[in-house]
């Protein structure tokens, strides 16, 4: 992977298929430049997190963003690292993302749907590059985990270094399907390590879920902890999939052909055979550890609380392995990126094929600081029936158990991605005490846990257009098109254009008015004057519209 001749980049810029092995990929992105070498040191405990976050709180454009590569990684104690390490890889930008799935973006909730729906069961193989280097016995409890360049995501506090790109492998011991969830995993000793998993008994992960069955058979739980696959193997743990579907079989369904896996060294598991890094243990059920601080992507520090001790068992890796990290905490971030590209599209294939939803357009969350899942704007054709709008807020609301705290539905000509025109939505098109509706008892979002309330409410909002309004007050489209050209042709600054940047009517227009606006360009304004003059009346007071029964617009 760290060769960069012309042959290694030009064979990967060729190639379209999802890679099944992770420095593959990166390969592949380097070729594409969406892979950045920093070859300079960098203190994994203090500087690197930091820098790769400027890329997402720095205004630099979501298209240019990139992964980076960093192959001079010191830390505070100036320990040398001879472990590359790379950020974004997964899902700096939605571009890296496809990448990684071998789809365009524009495919990729249609690919999610068919991958789930014909899975491709995994292989076993005893050929694993994951095994290439075994740690056991004294090497393990001496230097353990300690040996990896595991970066501070959050400096000033974090209370340890933290996994962040991880596939936590359990199984559930009585249906002995396996569940691979992408879970934070701190740093205590070189043999020792805290997981953090959503622990709720009726929507909790699914490595919890097993944790509860383990607890009760009073054994105690392997695990596994992968960092470092094909994306497309990555992508399973965020994407949320039923429990007791196997997630290697829908990323080999995603990918066209099985997953290869390999048995782990000293526990019960199965693990991606061309991993970069698996860290194996067990987890007692019956002891907690105080874990966190930690930056979650909710935004805010997760507190200390009680977690999930790993007693590290062994830990294998590649002869040259990269280690992986992912950007999670304030949003947007890696983190985000890889849910909103795949959530998307599967919430409106939710809404519109299993609900049967009319006139559902879009389905956008909402990324930039609510870390995506709260709340979710939805885009309606004009005219859609206003209960089916509603059936679509109550759809998006309850389809995951974290997501649409608050729902907002707009029209066809509100751009749901952009915040300004929804709080113009907002300010314009809804009466609160009509359009909208508190749902109580809901589950808490992430970090509710430290709120000390057990349930939450969520806000649904009809913010659609329900009659005819005057056309939006900007010049028309073909004014505003001139205008730009000439704009480009002044050489005046480059323009950032966002909509609605031409006016549009909104079926409150009439042919005397059409008639009206064309005048007015083409300079014969006065023939309007004298028709109005005509027009005059008396007895009236100022601004009584001019059509027969129309009501004062307060």
């Amino acid at each position: 992977m760290l060769d960069k001749s012309d042959t290694a980049k030009n064979s990967a810029a060729r190639h379209s298929a999802p890679r099944l092995d992770l420095q593959q990929h990166l390969a592949d992105l380097e070729a594409a430049g969406l892979l950045t070498r920093i070859d300079r040191p960098i203190n994994k405990d203090t500087e690197l997190g930091p820098l790769v976050r400027w890329q997402f709180i720095g205004g630099v454009p979501e298209e240019q963003r990139r992964a980076f590569l960093f192959t001079n990684v010191i830390d505070s104690k100036g320990r040398r690292y001879d472990m590359p390490v790379v950020v974004g890889a997964l899902a700096a930008s939605p571009e890296i993302y496809a990448r990684g799935m071998g789809r365009p973006v524009a495919e990729i909730g249609e690919a999610w749907m068919e991958a789930i729906a014909h899975p491709i069961p995994p292989v076993l193989t005893n050929d694993a590059p994951c095994q290439e280097v075994v740690i056991t016995g004294d090497t393990l409890r001496t230097e353990g985990v300690k040996f990896l360049p595991v970066p501070v995501s959050t400096p000033g506090f974090d209370a340890a270094p933290y996994l962040t790109a991880t596939l936590c492998v359990t199984r559930d011991p009585d249906s002995k399907v396996q569940n691979f969830g992408m879970y934070r995993v701190g740093l205590k000793a070189a043999d020792r390590m805290a997981a953090r998993m959503v622990a709720r008994e009726a929507t909790g992960a699914g490595g919890f879920l097993h944790w509860l069955k383990y607890r009760e058979r009073k054994q105690k739980m392997p695990i596994a902890v992968v960092i470092g696959a094909a994306p497309i193997v990555m992508f399973t743990g965020p994407q949320k999939l039923a429990v007791d579907m196997d997630e290697m079989a829908v990323a080999g369904g995603a990918v066209g052909q099985a997953i290869r896996m390999t048995r782990c060294r000293t526990v019960d598991l199965e693990v991606p055979a061309d991993s970069e890094i698996v860290i194996e243990g067990l987890i007692d059920p019956d002891v907690l550890e105080p874990e966190a601080p930690f930056g979650e992507s909710n935004g805010y520090v997760a507190l200390e609380a009680y977690n999930m001790p790993i007693e590290v068992t062994a830990i294998t890796h590649k002869k040259k392995p990269v280690f992986t990290q992912i950007i999670s905490q304030v949003t947007p971030s890696e983190s985000s990126v890889i849910k909103k590209v795949a959530y998307e599209p599967l919430f409106l294939a939710h809404l519109k094929t299993n609900l049967g939803i009319k006139g559902i357009r879009r389905v956008v969350m909402h990324e930039r600081l609510t870390n995506l899942r709260p709340v979710i704007f939805l885009q309606f054709a004009a005219g859609a029936p206003r209960t089916e709008v509603w059936r679509g807020l109550q759809g998006a609301s309850t389809l995951q158990s974290n997501c649409g705290k608050i729902v907002i539905a707009v029209s066809e000509d509100i751009d749901p991605s952009s915040m300004d025109a929804v709080l113009w939505s907002l300010a314009y098109r809804t009466n609160p005490i009509e359009d909208m509706h508190i749902v109580p008892n809901r589950g808490g979002v992430q970090g509710a846990q430290y709120s000390g309330n057990k349930t939450d409410s969520g806000l649904l909002v009809d913010a659609t257009r329900k009659r005819a309004m005057p056309p939006l007050a900007l010049p028309t489209k073909p004014y505003m098109e001139h205008a730009r050209a000439l704009w480009e042709e002044l050489g005046l600054p480059p323009l950032n254009v966002q909509a609605p940047w031409h006016g549009y009517t909104l079926d409150d227009w009439t042919d005397t008015w059409e008639t009206y606006a064309r005048r007015t360009t083409a300079g014969d304004w006065e023939e309007t004057g004298r028709e109005t003059l005509k027009r005059q009346r008396r007895g009236l007071l100022p601004e009584t519209p001019t059509r027969p029964g129309q009501a004062k617009d307060e």
